[in-house]
């Protein structure tokens, strides 16, 4: 099996989703991870699919077809048991919204060698002060060494200079 990766973008609309769903599963593919979502009135996400080696390219083609409606692009994924994941963890981030919490924390976790696998982030009014709050989950990977205590450390030092709030999810 191939996995693929597809990311999607298009001006939202009702059957998007089954559009590509119909194309995956009509080249034997199977739907594995997902996410989508509607953002500013635009349909974006991103998909791992599985397929035969020998359906691949056809499946490419076929995405193709949904040009002008939705642009597709098509990732070639990890090969399987080449992705490590030692060990994983949730960050949840919440604060003030103003610009370059993301680029911060992001830095921060980069020079520590830390990977995001997963990064969900949104911004809510604030009901009780007013204005934007701003409001993250991360789940990062460690790896060389980096020990949970040590990001934890860090990003609290962090957080503290760009006053938010960071701590481990349960």
């Amino acid at each position: 099996m191939t996995t693929l990766v597809l990311t999607v973008v298009g001006d939202d609309r009702a059957g998007l989703v089954s559009a590509v769903a119909d194309i995956v599963d009509a080249h034997g593919g199977n739907w594995e991870n997902s996410e989508l979502a509607e953002l500013a009135g635009a349909f974006a996400g991103i998909v791992e699919v599985s397929v035969a080696a020998d359906h691949a390219d056809a499946l490419r083609g076929a995405l193709e077809a949904l040009a002008g409606t939705l642009t597709v692009t098509v990732h070639t994924g990890a090969p399987e048991g080449t992705a490590s994941a030692p060990h994983s963890v949730t960050l949840e981030v919440i604060g003030n919204d103003r610009p370059g919490i993301v680029r911060e924390i992001s830095a921060a976790l980069s020079s520590r060698g830390v990977s995001i696998e997963r990064m969900s982030t949104q911004t809510t009014d604030a009901a009780m002060a007013g204005g934007r709050l701003f409001e993250a989950a991360i789940t990062v990977t460690l790896v060389g060494g980096v020990e949970t205590d040590d990001l934890i450390e860090e990003l609290e030092r962090l957080a503290a200079e760009i006053q938010v709030d960071v701590s481990l999810a349960d």
